[in-house]
């Protein structure tokens, strides 16, 4: 088990400051673990409910009996099996004194669990749980090739973790088959498995583009507003994400579109076929998924949130891979799979356009960072895993 201590610290903190705490991200991502680990530090009475479990859910046949009477920490997990507690949770969380706290466990974000929104309005701090990043791991598995290891593989626990590179893949491959064929289901998304799994590999061959819903509808025979719903799905389920553009609103003929990406690597090269860290590197979509990779990598370190990540570009060709607005600074990154990156006129021209603070060239290998040039500097991929080092 890898500690994930941060997370714990955020969960503790935010439960000290709301009556209702959700913790949300894919499955098998290690949510019902970090909730355990919660309940043994917790001073008072716990008491967890897996809503999947046919004996909590008996318990649950009348929820208001059963929760009005508990004290402590009340953990619920897999919330979005039963959206009807959430009218009861506004009650119970608006009681005076606060005699309980509710730790809830979802796999889909709110737009996707019926009622969340409207009934927990004020009263809801969500926390998300992602896959391992670098510096979790780095502890208890340090060595040359911690960076590598964690692109290929992926940040599922079970998936990094897994004794060899054929049960990593095996434990991927699984998992994508239980998400399409009970997951989503549950959730009460009726699609056929086989339509979204083709979208959600064709969507794996236009990782770190720009989206064209159109032309994705086109290859499926079905309308870009079908599409936008698939993509919708998997991005509510923590299994894709969208990169805004940013509008400098300077006349330019700038990208419009967002981009997208799979969501976890691991997951992204078993839709692609890659196996072993050779075919990944002679793959055509090895730069995109090492940008993917590090972009995750860099929005998790810095605790940038929606609203305060985007890419830039423009038609004539200058771009930037990431831009956060962050604290009433500008950061621009460029993600580049090679160990010695050099300034390019597209780095010059974006970090003039956007003003930015500063520019940081994210690239493979080992060592400390070094300047490039003013206002850029190079930052070996591995520094990601050191909790010293912050842009």
């Amino acid at each position: 088990m890898i500690p994930r201590q941060a997370h714990l610290d955020q969960l503790v903190d935010s439960l000290a400051n709301a009556p209702v705490v959700a913790m949300l991200g894919p499955r098998q991502v290690g949510k019902t673990t970090l909730a355990r680990q919660l309940a043994q530090c917790w001073t008072g009475p716990v008491k967890f409910f897996d809503l999947e479990d046919p004996d909590d859910q008996a318990r649950l046949t009348d929820p208001s009996f059963v929760l009005r009477a508990l004290t402590g920490l009340v953990i619920l997990d897999e919330i979005q099996m039963r959206p009807d507690l959430f009218p009861l949770l506004r009650v119970l969380a608006d009681r005076p004194g606060t005699p309980a706290r509710f730790l809830l466990l979802g796999s889909a974000a709110p737009e996707l669990i019926l009622h969340t929104s409207e009934s927990l309005a004020g009263r809801v701090a969500f926390h998300e749980l992602d896959g391992l990043a670098l510096d979790e791991i780095a502890p208890i598995r340090p060595g040359p090739e911690l960076v590598n290891n964690r692109w290929l593989r992926g940040g599922f626990p079970r998936a990094f973790l897994a004794g060899t590179p054929a049960n990593c893949r095996k434990w991927r491959d699984d998992f994508i088959r239980t998400y399409l064929e009970r997951d989503l289901p549950q959730l009460g998304i009726s699609l056929p498995a086989i339509t979204l799994r083709r979208f959600w590999t064709m969507l794996s061959h236009y990782h770190g583009q720009t989206w064209n819903g159109s032309e994705l509808g086109r290859a499926l025979g079905v309308s870009d507003k079908i599409v936008s719903r698939y993509l919708d799905i998997l991005e509510g389920t923590y299994m894709a994400f969208r990169l805004p553009p940013w509008h400098t609103n300077l006349g330019k003929r700038e990208v419009k579109s967002p981009k997208v990406y799979v969501a976890d690597s691991g997951i992204l090269h078993s839709l692609l076929g890659i196996g072993d860290q050779d075919n990944l590197l002679s793959h055509p979509k090895c730069g995109a998924s090492w940008e993917g990779f590090i972009i995750h990598e860099i929005i998790r370190r810095t605790g940038a949130r929606k609203g305060e990540v985007f890419f830039w570009g423009v038609h004539t060709g200058a771009e930037l891979d990431l831009l956060i607005r962050q604290n009433g600074r500008n950061l621009g990154f460029e993600v580049k799979l090679t160990r010695s990156p050099m300034v390019t006129p597209s780095m010059r021209s974006a970090r003039e356009v956007l003003g930015l603070t500063h520019l940081y060239v994210v690239c493979h290998g080992e060592g400390e960072p070094w300047a490039l040039a003013e206002g850029i500097t190079a930052v070996p991929a591995i520094c990601l895993a050191s909790r010293q080092w912050v842009p």
